[in-house]
């Protein structure tokens, strides 16, 4: 645990402009470690772009890992986000799937947007310089007075979910995390970082191989 924070705070260090953040996240107790075999890659969205997306770049990422993952647009037949699909049409895909080999599924998806409000950037620069209390308060009026005082923004809290398809054992949720994305403005930029900083969480938690 102490590594995993010491990595994450690296992370936020390095990067001036980072856009992930993590929240909150939950290990099954009973798994120490886990080596997935075979996995299935789900992103949860009836926005194609932003699943195509998210599948590739993901499938990608724990390929270089060794890990064998697919991404779920060219296992499933069926599209996902079309129409409600009923509990026995999802206990036939997961039938399906344990008889590819599959036994391990990872599904992502956005699970609520947040609007927030910060100072502007040049006006917060101006507010850390000021030297005595006129100054301040002169400047501070502008947050009644001046509508660009400040800026508006989006946050998008995305949850991704493991789960284990192991014929012989209970289908259990290995792993549960809830990471912010902060002001997307770039979808192949918001998609790489929560990637990347899923990642380093999952390899800490021993849920996926760490790189060689």
């Amino acid at each position: 645990m102490r590594l995993l924070l010491l990595n994450i705070i690296l992370i936020l260090l390095l990067s001036c402009e980072n856009t992930t953040h993590l929240i909150d996240y939950w290990k099954n107790p009973t798994i120490k470690t886990y080596t997935p075999k075979k996995v299935l890659i789900i992103g949860m969205t009836q926005n194609k772009e932003a699943r195509d997306l998210f599948e590739n770049t993901f499938e990608t990422q724990l390929q270089i890992l060794g890990v064998d993952a697919d991404k779920s647009q060219v296992v499933l037949n069926k599209d996902l986000f079309k129409e409600k699909i009923s509990e026995t049409e999802i206990n036939k895909i997961e039938d399906s799937l344990i008889s590819l080999n599959y036994d391990t599924v990872i599904i992502s998806r956005i699970i609520g947007i947040k609007n927030k409000i910060k100072y502007s950037d040049q006006y917060y620069k101006e507010h850390i310089e000021q030297k005595n209390f006129k100054e301040e308060f002169i400047l501070y009026q502008d947050q009644f007075y001046n509508p660009n005082y400040y800026e508006d923004y989006n946050v998008y809290n995305a949850e991704t979910s493991i789960y284990c398809l192991c014929p012989n054992n209970d289908r259990n949720l290995i792993w549960k995390g809830s990471i912010d994305i902060i002001d997307p403005t770039n979808l192949k930029d918001s998609v790489k970082d929560y990637i990347k900083l899923l990642l380093l969480i999952l390899e800490e938690e021993a849920i996926i191989p760490t790189p060689k």
